[in-house]
């Protein structure tokens, strides 16, 4: 199922719909402030699993990231981090980062890798953030791949469509998509290491 929504005014409604369907169980393919991401509700087992078969992963050895809706969202789901990594988190969030910080046991353990670490995100876009707000909880992201050989990401979501139309129970339409991901920032430690460059500024840093 395909639903547009606007990126700018989401329709309550649409939102509500999108929110029963991960409340079921499901996996939809939405945007993002940077690429387009598979996504279900961090405390459904079988929906993550259907996402690491769609990304070709090993549930046990996947790292999705949490998608939070504040900064107070974030500090259910890590154990305490430096004063450093909050002043770099209040200054660059929401935007196109993702904090690999330590998972506090709020974290459903089928997410827990062997560094007991958690991804988290809080993101610039307004579909996003509705979906969050009225699910009331994370949203799991996993970037959406292409094989495309000039695109690492999907972009349009017409394409998108006809792709993954038969394999995820919905697809948001919210205009096209970046082909640029997020910059991901360890701060697991005291100071900060960039695993990856992406779309956020690292001067900061």
């Amino acid at each position: 199922m395909l639903l547009e929504i606007n990126p700018d005014n989401p329709d309550k409604r649409k939102i509500k719909q999108v929110v029963s369907v991960l409340e079921k169980g499901g996996v939809i393919i939405y945007p993002t402030d940077t690429v387009y991401g598979l996504g279900c509700d961090i405390y459904n087992q079988k929906a993550y699993q259907k996402i690491c078969r769609l990304r070709g992963l090993k549930p046990e050895k996947a790292n999705f990231s949490f998608i939070c809706n504040d900064l107070s969202h974030v500090a259910n789901y890590t154990l305490p981090f430096s004063n450093q990594a909050f002043k770099a988190m209040k200054k660059t969030l929401p935007g196109p980062y993702t904090y690999i910080l330590r998972a506090s046991g709020e974290v459903p353990k089928m997410f827990k890798n062997k560094k007991r670490t958690v991804g988290i995100r809080i993101q610039n876009n307004n579909i996003t953030k509705a979906i969050i707000e009225e699910l009331g909880r994370p949203l799991l992201s996993a970037s959406l791949k292409s094989d495309d050989d000039f695109l690492e990401y999907h972009t349009d979501p017409y394409e998108i469509n006809e792709e993954y139309e038969k394999l995820v129970d919905m697809i948001i339409d919210g205009g096209y998509g970046s082909n640029e991901p997020s910059t991901i920032v360890d701060y697991t430690g005291n100071e900060a290491i960039i695993i990856r460059e992406g779309a956020g500024d690292i001067s900061f840093f």
